[in-house]
């Protein structure tokens, strides 16, 4: 892409923002979570100016379905692409409200943040998430605690999976909630398999550097996402927090391997996937 071109796709993705954002604020404040539309739109319009093509299978919840959505991390990108599908929030470290412009972008979503530094976070956001769980909504949490290079899955984390227990108080006679396993996956770029040396060009891990990440993001040329919606886990107020997150884990690794195998192809999952149960032993030896 020419410097040309990225120029006027920054500004276009600016005048985006300077649109959409005012009045988004307003609807905030007046319409609190129903205020959704905006944050869609923009993520939209961000994946048709970089040539980011999004494709999904499986399952989705329902509209107006709550569940606590359990995904791997591999770029700030999963975050437009997942966005850029249905009316969701974020779970994100508390960093990021003040980093220029990303900052804002993440209020627009409502995010809710985690700091990572204070004692008693964790209860304080679960509680938080809980909250917007009883409310009927998608709350997206990646739950390997950071970004991960696309090649392998990092465990899943099980703490901030005490959630959708704490829906479950927030809202009485609530007798489950879903947890929704979530695969993001990068297979393809310019049509091609994603090779290992371009895998820098679309995951953002460890401490690389933004500035040459994002360069090589524009310049590289269009990228395929496959987001994959695995067989919804029914947590109950009996269910073990750690067996389930390890359901939702193993359920992203078996997509991530489908995918992988397929190349651009996702893997196939029945349109009304059975819910696993949690109480039975094999499942919860995962």
């Amino acid at each position: 892409m020419s410097r040309f071109g990225i120029t006027w796709r920054v500004a276009a993705l600016c005048l985006a923002f300077a649109i959409l954002a005012p009045p988004h604020w307003v609807a905030l404040r007046l319409l609190g979570r129903r205020a959704s539309l905006a944050p869609i739109l923009f993520h939209r319009v961000f994946l048709r100016l970089f040539g980011v093509r999004v494709t999904q299978t499986g399952t989705a919840p329902a509209p107006g379905e709550a569940a606590l959505v359990l995904a791997n991390h591999v770029s700030w990108l999963d975050i437009i692409a997942i966005g850029s599908l249905r009316p969701l929030s974020f779970v994100a470290k508390s960093e990021i409200a003040g980093w220029p412009l990303i900052g804002a972008l993440a209020g627009l979503q409502r995010t809710i943040y985690i700091d990572r530094q204070r004692r008693g976070a964790t209860a304080t956001v679960s509680a938080a998430m809980g909250h917007r769980l009883a409310e009927g909504e998608l709350v997206v949490l990646f739950a390997e605690g950071t970004t991960g290079d696309g090649v392998r899955l990092l465990p899943f984390r099980s703490s901030l999976v005490g959630a959708a227990r704490a829906a479950l108080q927030a809202e009485a006679g609530r007798g489950r909630v879903r947890l929704q396993p979530l695969a993001i996956a990068y297979p393809r770029r310019n049509g091609l398999p994603v090779t290992l040396s371009e895998r820098s060009e679309i995951a953002w891990y460890g401490d690389m550097e933004l500035a040459p990440h994002l360069a090589a993001f524009v310049q590289g040329g269009p990228i395929d996402v496959h987001v994959v919606w695995g067989a919804p886990i029914a947590f109950e107020a009996t269910t073990d927090r750690k067996a389930a997150t390890a359901a939702a884990e193993a359920e992203v690794r078996a997509a991530l391997r489908g995918v992988g195998a397929g190349g651009d192809r996702a893997p196939a999952i029945h349109a009304s996937p059975a819910r696993l149960d949690l109480h039975d032993p094999e499942v919860a030896a995962v």
